[in-house]
Order: C-alpha cells, then structure tokens, then sequence
C-alpha cells in the first residue's frame, strides 16, 4: 500500500459516510490532517500486523555526484583550462610548436604521461583565450571535418584510422579552410601510433618538461593560491633541493612527477611529515611496489583481503572496509584450497606424551585488531570526518602513498587469475554504503582503462543491467573514467549506442546515468542521441526509474548553460513526438513539472549543485525556446491544464523580473493564436476567469 506521492487525500466513494454527505465524519477529522510526501498515516488503533511500503523504489539509492571530464568534444569551461594551465611549464620544444602552428595545424607526437595535452592547451590558449578551445572527437577521416567559427581546436588522441587519412593533400586543404575560418588545429598523436611520411612538415615530436622544474613551478604557484606561505615554500624548496629528492626525480622524469612531489612536499611542510616519509609514499605508489607488497602477503586471506577493500574503496568508512574485507576473506581461503595438515608426534604408550612434544599452539579466536591490521599493510585511518550527505561521521580508510590504492588494485586486478571475478561477486553482495559507487567506480574504470582484449568492457555488463540504481551508477562513473582515455573513447561509444538500443530497461537506465555524468558533459550531443535512443521504444508506459535517469541526465547537461539549448530543443524534439510514446511521455513530464515545480521534480535524483528549471526561469532566459515550448503543450490536451496553471502561478510570482518576462512573453504567445488552438483555449479561459474575478463581465 502506498500514498500518492503530492499528499493530497484521495476521492471517496459515494456510498462512503465520509463523502459530502457525511460532513459529522468530516468535521471531526478537519483540524487533524497531515500532508505526506509519501507513505500512509493511520489515526486511531491498529489491531494486528500492517505492513506499509514507500511510493519510491527501495534500489534507488545512489550517489548524485557528477564529476568533470578531463576531455571533451565541445567548448572547453575557461576555469577548466586556467585550473590545467596552473603551474604550467613550456617544454624544450615549446618554441617549435609555436611555429609549427603557424601553418594552423600541429600534429604533436608524445609519449603517454609526457604533458602534450597541457602544452596544446597552452598553445591554443595564448591565440584564443581560455574561453577559445573546443574539444573534438577524431573522425575516422579528418579531411571531411570543417571548422563551426575561429577557435582553438583539439583533438587528443588521433585514431589509427584518422591517421591513416592523413597526407600532404588533405592538411594543406584543411589547413587553408583552417586559415579562412581564422581558426588553429592541434592534435596530440601517441608515439606509437604511425602517421604517413608525408605529414613531417605538421610534426613536432614533443619533449616534456623536467620533473624537477615542474616541482619547483607547481611549489611557486600554491603561494600565489595561498595554499602555503612563502617561508613555508622555501622549505619545502629546500628539500626539493636536496640529494634524496634530486635523485628521485632523476629517476621519474615525466611532468606528472614533478607534481607529486610537490603535493607531497606541501603536506610535508603543513603536516610535519619527516621528508623520508614523503620519500616512501612516493615509492609506494609505483606497480613494482604494489607486486612486492603483494607477494608478501599472498598467503595471507586477512591481508588480501583487507588491501583490497582499501584500494577498491579508498577513503569509505571503516566499517565499510571492515564488511568488504570480511565477505572477501572467507572466498579467498577457498581460493587458495585446504590448509596443510601436520602429522602430530606418536602418541606416549602412557599416555604421558612424548620428550620432543611442542606445547600445543593457542588459537587466537580474535584475531589482530583492525588497526594493527592496518599498519601492517601500510594503511592508516584518517581523523572522523562529517560529510553533507550523510547524517553521521565517517572515519576513511586510505594507503599511506598517494597513488598506491590504483596500482595495487591493478595488480591484484590484472594479474592474478580469478581475482577480479572474486571483487566482482563481493562488491555484488556488499550491502549499499553513500559514495560507495563513486569510490570503487572511478578505481573500476582506472583499471580497466589499463585492461586488453575484449573482456574489458564485458566485465561491466551484470552491474550495467542490475535492478540496484547503485550498481547502474558504479558502471557510470567507470565508464565515465575509462573514457577520458582516448584509447577506449570508440569502444565506449559504441557500447554505449548498443545498450540504449537493448530491450533491457536497467541497461538503457545505464545508459542514462552515464550521459548524467563526465561523459555527458564531454559530449552534450552525443549523450542527447543516446537518450533519445533509449527512449525509442514501444512499451506502453515509461517506467518510473529510466524516466527518472534521463530527468537526470538532462539536469546534468543544464548545469552548465553551454548545453542549455541543446537540452531544450531535443524536448521540443520529444513534444512533437506521436502520443503514446516514450519521447512524448518524457517531454510531458518535463513540461508539467517545470510549470507547476520544478525540472526534474524537488524530490527527483539531482547532483549536488544541478539547477532545477523552472517555467519561470525558461521565459526569462530562454525566451524562443520557451514560446516553442508553451505552444506545442498548450496544443497538446495531455499538458494544457498544467502549462496553464504554471502560467498562471507566474503572475503571482514574486520575483518581479519574471512577472515582467511573463508580460512580454504573453503578447508574443497571443500572436499565434490564430494557428493554434491550444494557445486559443488557454487565453479564453483566461479572459473568462479575469472577467468571472472583476465581477463586471470583462476583464480587469
């Protein structure tokens, strides 16, 4: 039994003594009412057992965080490229590139890890500004690709197709588009990756900064950021200086290290950490540190055991840790068989036991508490911590090295036979814990994106078509990082296009909630294709969660304005579909709650931060896509009343810039009223119930 969800009580039945006939009844009860989001009241005694389930889906609980895309095909956020530019190095080849791009394209050839991406924005940036650089996907083949206006363009990470096409003939043409469009090409290609001999003249092969002076730069910047005072820099100089740090530098050469160390060196001088300690944290994060870690303990369930729940789940609370560990314990001592066992000494004809007999070893019924068991894999629990979305305090758990929970889970991941199907099945039995997706997502997608073979993306496939909505965000937020590497973006994609066409409901429900997340927002109108792909489907009736996960996803997208016409001419798109259809029914559901609420509803999924759009909102900032809008539903009779009624509450709206829009926007809406009937009704039974309100039979 449930409520209805808006509270209001239900119609009564005739022959009820509560019905307008039974006003004692009513009058009784009329002082004592209670409005209910969900769920049911009872007044008076209950005799018995009575059994009460909530309107929402008890698998609905997941986190709403959506993160930020490191690569994108479409305009870049300026913060997002000032926030890549801090501390930035100009590499030895800097000067070259710069000049190479004079020609309006740049094929810049480097290693992983090696810094191009950031020196291509860099590049773009000193032409076009930090609000001038689009991101594109690479097209198989490039010489079809036409700039939209003159910006920075980038592509990161060229294809082998795409690069294949490439050749003198179709740069110099595409340069010269390039050149009256006033616009600029980059494209990062990996070393690996062959280009035709033809292509030299647009090559740079880059070489990265050092390590050293990438340290000594992002060290300088945090003073400016007022992350450390300026005596505090110095120290911290100091030490970076020194021969342990030189060295270490030396042998890790790449950009990326040299901002470790510096993160490293910055919680040395405000936590008072001893240097050496920073030194093996640093160590510790490296594969051939996770293998020997490993090996030391590998047989030993309870250390496995407890090192992969920390890695898979870097920062839960304890007691999550704690319950992982525990279920994947009992499974890994299946895995490595039956204990040896010993032949005791031959039993003393008397009895009395023999010479050489050993004292019987004592069983440790405890075991280790867990935090000397933390210490002995080199973890450690950070202080209580109070978190907005949850009501308690939690207590992480994490790796003493900075990077150590993704080697190691990769290791144990990659490289050991069975061990990801046995993480897989424990995490499929863990009881539900907030940001538990979030966590184990990200690190999932971390190591897949270093996985081969076609099982990479197979592995997801039970948690992508789970009933639980926290196994369908885990998937999300994997996919969402396994895109960022330019490598897996095409297999992505098109596992991403097969599943919004499955039958399954939860598989294109995944589908969804990866479109409300980084990979969304990288791809505002690929995602929108995907949506409108799942949507394309008979069913009668658009289930509860997947018309729940596309509201999502499309607040996702309108956090951020860029997208926001995108996201509402694909719903104009959905309003014009045939009555009856997943299209129309999502664009309706839109419709009404941004005219009487809000867009998704207030007690919709939404992401910390997302906007709610309101009808209200819609005319004042959007004003054609708003009048398109209003038409098409006050001509469609399964949304007139709502729009209507969300027009009317505008009136009264306190703002009074949006009394004013409003006031604008009705004198447009009244001009094509004499093509639409809808728009006829709604200012007829205006003039009706303003003239009913005056009491002088016209209008007011």
């Amino acid at each position: 039994m449930s409520g209805g969800t808006d509270g209001s009580p239900g119609p009564l039945h005739p022959d009820d003594p509560d019905a307008d006939g039974g006003t004692a009844s009513e009058a009784s009860y009329r002082d004592n009412r209670q409005q209910l989001d969900q769920g049911l009241a009872v007044m008076g005694p209950v005799t018995g057992d009575i059994t009460v389930l909530n309107g929402a889906s008890l698998d609905e609980a997941a986190t709403n965080e959506i993160l930020q895309p490191r690569l994108r095909e479409g305009p870049y956020p300026a913060d997002d490229v000032h926030a890549r530019l801090d501390g930035f190095v100009e590499p030895p080849t800097y000067a070259q590139c710069r000049k190479a791009l004079d020609s309006h394209i740049l094929l810049l050839r480097a290693g992983g890890g090696t810094g191009a991406s950031t020196t291509a924005f860099a590049l773009l940036a000193e032409r076009y500004g930090a609000d001038g650089i689009t991101g594109l996907d690479s097209p198989d083949d490039l010489g079809r690709w036409r700039p939209r206006d003159g910006r920075g363009y980038l592509i990161q990470g060229l294809s082998p197709a795409a690069a294949a096409s490439l050749g003198e003939v179709v740069l110099t043409a595409l340069a010269g588009v390039l050149r009256r469009s006033g616009a600029h090409l980059v494209i990062t290609v990996r070393a690996e990756t062959a280009l035709p001999a033809d292509t030299v003249p647009w090559q740079v092969v880059h070489r990265p900064p050092s390590s050293a002076a990438v340290a000594t730069r992002r060290l300088n910047t945090m003073v400016n950021a007022r992350e450390l005072r300026p005596e505090q820099c110095a120290v911290a100089l100091r030490h970076l200086a020194s021969a342990d740090f030189s060295g270490y530098l030396h042998a890790h050469p790449l950009p990326g290290d040299g901002v470790e160390v510096a993160e490293g060196l910055r919680d040395f001088v405000l936590s008072g950490k001893s240097a050496a300690t920073v030194l093996a944290d640093l160590h510790t994060g490296s594969p051939a540190a996770a293998r020997q870690a490993l090996a030391e303990v590998c047989d030993r369930a309870d250390s496995v055991s407890l090192m992969a729940a920390i890695a898979l789940l870097s920062e839960q609370d304890r007691t999550v840790v704690e319950e992982f560990s525990a279920m994947l314990r009992p499974r890994l001592d299946e895995r490595g068989g039956p204990a040896p066992v010993m032949a005791g000494p031959p039993e003393h004809p008397h009895g009395l036991g023999t010479a050489g007999e050993q004292p019987q070893q004592r069983r440790d019924i405890l075991g280790p508490a867990f935090e000397d068991r933390l210490k002995a894999v080199d973890a450690l629990l950070l202080p209580p911590r109070f978190e907005a979305a949850q009501r308690y305090p939690v207590q992480p758990v994490v790796f003493s090295g900075r990077h150590r929970s993704d080697v190691l889970l990769r290791c144990l991941w990659l490289d050991y036979e069975g061990m990801a199907a046995l993480l897989w099945r424990t995490l499929e039995d863990l009881p539900h814990h907030p940001r538990m997706e979030l966590s184990a997502g990200q690190t999932i997608g971390k190591v897949l994106a270093h996985a081969t073979g076609p099982n990479t993306l197979r592995q997801l496939q039970s948690f992508a078509e789970s009933q639980k909505r926290w196994q369908r965000r885990l998937v999300a937020y994997a996919l969402g990082e396994m895109v960022q590497h330019s490598a897996l973006t095409r297999a992505v994609r098109d596992q991403l296009r097969l599943w919004s066409r499955a039958a399954s409901v939860p598989l294109r429900c995944t589908v969804a909630e990866t479109c409300a997340g980084s990979y969304g927002l990288a791809r505002p109108e690929a995602a929108l294709k995907l949506l409108d792909a799942v949507l394309d489907k008979p069913d009668k009736e658009l289930e509860v969660r997947l018309r729940t996960a596309v509201s999502f996803a499309l607040s996702a997208l309108l956090s951020e304005s860029a997208n926001h016409d995108l996201v509402l001419d694909r719903l104009r798109e959905w309003q014009l579909a045939e009555p009856g259809t997943q299209r129309h029914a999502l664009a309706a559901h839109a419709v009404t709650s941004m005219s009487l609420t809000a867009f998704p509803a207030p007690r919709a999924p939404a992401a910390p931060g997302v906007r709610r759009l309101r009808l209200a909102d819609l005319i004042q900032d959007h004003f054609e896509q708003a009048l398109d809008l209003v038409v098409t539903a006050l001509d469609d009779p399964a949304v007139h009343t709502p729009v209507a009624a969300g027009l009317s509450l505008i009136e009264n709206d306190p703002d009074p810039r949006h009394r004013a829009a409003l006031t604008h926007f009705l004198v447009e809406l009244a001009a094509t009223a004499r093509s639409h009937h809808g728009v006829r009704r709604f200012f007829l039974h205006r003039h009706r119930a303003r003239a009913a309100a005056s009491g002088e039979g016209f209008p007011s």
